[in-house]
């Protein structure tokens, strides 16, 4: 099965000219969303992970059932303003503007080996920041998992700059 032919490409969204890509096809299809599960934890196979922490929103529901399938625990990095405890923040550049990504606080311990995975890597901003947050807490990225990449924005790279693995299923030219 090609996981790449299990995303749906919608045209013109969420604004003209941008080629979204939906995972939510592939979430939908159970046998390719096992496959693109075993995928992602492919090249981490015998290594420790002590937890999977995942971003907003999509990420969430890929690093669920991969900390699932791993029995470790499970770490939300969100929005700002979405988590109720105390927290840090990163912020980061977008397009047009600044967005913040935060983690509560005591989620990771000092010394803890975590993956960190999202749907899909664009410019490379969002987990940009999750990586800074999964640091301060002293604990260590050990890779990064995506299901999809535009490597015309450049995001692999700037993630491969902070000495982050990058392991993705598939890629889509364009943005």
């Amino acid at each position: 099965m090609n996981i790449r032919d299990s995303i749906r490409t919608i045209p013109d969204f969420p604004k003209p000219g941008i080629q979204f890509r939906d995972v939510t096809t592939l979430f939908g299809d159970a046998q390719a969303f096992r496959i693109a599960i075993d995928q992602l934890l492919h090249p981490y196979a015998g290594a420790r992970i002590d937890k999977v922490a995942a971003l907003e929103a999509r990420g969430f529901i890929m690093g669920g059932a991969i900390a699932h399938q791993l029995s470790v625990g499970f770490v939300p990095i969100r929005k700002a303003g979405k988590l109720p405890g105390p927290r840090t923040s990163e912020s980061y550049t977008l397009e047009y503007g600044e967005a913040t990504m935060e983690l509560h606080d005591g989620a990771l311990q000092p010394g803890e080996r975590v993956l960190l995975v999202d749907d899909l890597i664009a410019t490379g901003g969002t987990c940009e920041a999750g990586i800074k947050l999964i640091r301060r807490s002293g604990a260590t990225v050990i890779g990064s998992s995506f299901i999809i990449d535009l490597p015309a924005l450049g995001g692999r790279q700037r993630i491969e700059k902070l000495d982050v693995p990058v392991h993705v299923l598939c890629e889509f030219e364009g943005d």
